[in-house]
């Protein structure tokens, strides 16, 4: 079964398109704006509608944290593990 990290990196891939890259390609670690993958603002509202349908999570309309989750994978897959965690407690 792959990690929540892996889930999130194939989500990625699949939801923008990048026919070059693999989950293995992407760190957990790295940026996913500017520096990392390079995404872009319109690449989050993407990436975020998709989480939201796939996971049932609502985002916060607080710009900071949204920053702070869409980090790198490792974030999202943090912010991810403890909205499921907390729906299902």
């Amino acid at each position: 079964m792959p990690s929540l990290e892996d889930e999130i990196k194939q989500l990625i891939i699949d939801v923008l398109q990048l026919e070059d890259i693999t989950p293995a390609d992407i760190e957990s670690e790295a940026p996913l704006f500017v520096e990392g993958l390079g995404l872009d603002s319109i690449d989050a509202l993407e990436l975020g509608v998709a989480i939201q349908k796939r996971y049932g999570i609502t985002l916060s309309a607080n710009a900071e944290e949204n920053r702070r989750h869409f980090e790198s994978v490792r974030a999202l897959a943090n912010m991810i593990g403890e909205n499921v965690k907390n729906e299902r407690s």
